[in-house]
């Protein structure tokens, strides 16, 4: 019998970079998940502040050299690689000089929320699946962890949805309680379009903003977990009037790989 098959999409994980607790989930479960059977793989961004020497990144080559459009601009996709030492994980890391190699996540030194934050999110959403797609690895669950990977599930159920390799993933997508107060300009939901995208299918977007991409992301996952309980009054609206069946709540307990393992496996059968 087949192993299992899950992808994690996450902003960030440990020990390359620890900003939220987003990063200490991506390390715990993708490797509990394997010590269950399952095949894993984990994919981010390169952010600027990881050290690729100290943390012994290499690009790959086979896999980077491809172009993702961003809005009317094509951007060059760079992978590459590293090991989670102390556990048999392989992190993927997708990089491009003018979204990531920057000394900071998403707030300039002077606390400042990058303008092109929308784009580095699209980027690195699209660049994902298309780097799953190089690796010829069909995916039964994809997993994506907060705003930044909001996306994944939209472009699942629209542009990936009759490609081979994706056309049975379900999407699970994690909430946590990490908002910022920005708002992106108009040109965003022009920027999100891909292939059978249409506007009908944004509106959720149209706020422009950090619950525009909750919403997405809410509204494509197949499965949604709250991994906070202290959201904002909007957000907690949301997800309480999800249907029963839509949402699950994996505390990080006793049970806590138990509760996974067996919502992968429903999932995917």
């Amino acid at each position: 019998m087949r192993k299992l098959r899950i992808l994690y999409v996450a902003s960030e994980i440990y020990p390359f970079l620890q900003t939220t607790e987003v990063a200490d989930f991506v390390r715990k479960l993708p490797q509990a998940m394997q010590e269950r059977g399952m095949e894993i793989r984990i994919l981010v961004p390169r952010f600027g502040l990881i050290n690729e020497r100290k943390n012994r990144l290499h690009e790959v080559v086979r896999l980077s050299g491809i172009n993702i459009t961003v809005g009317d601009d094509e951007k060059p996709l760079i992978i590459k690689v590293a090991s989670v030492p102390a556990a048999k994980l392989q992190v993927y890391f997708i990089d491009n000089e003018d979204y990531f190699q920057r000394k900071h996540v998403f707030f300039d030194k002077e606390e400042k929320f990058y303008e092109d934050n929308d784009e580095r999110a699209i980027f690195f959403c699209k660049g994902a699946l298309e780097t799953v797609k190089k690796l010829g690895w069909a995916p039964d669950v994809v997993h994506c962890n907060d705003w930044m990977t909001a996306l994944v599930p939209l472009y699942l159920k629209t542009t990936y949805k009759n490609d081979p390799i994706f056309k049975d993933t379900k999407s699970v997508f994690t909430v946590y309680n990490n908002p910022f107060s920005y708002k992106f300009d108009e040109d965003l939901l022009e920027k999100v379009k891909a292939m059978d995208i249409h506007d009908d299918m944004l509106g959720n977007l149209r706020t422009l903003d950090y619950e525009g991409f909750i919403r997405i992301g809410i509204e494509y996952a197949d499965i949604v977990v709250r991994a906070d309980e202290d959201f904002s009054e909007s957000i907690n609206t949301i997800l309480n009037e999800l249907p029963d069946n839509k949402v699950a709540l994996a505390e990080e307990n006793i049970n806590f790989t138990e509760t996974y393992y067996n919502l992968y496996n429903e999932l995917a059968n």
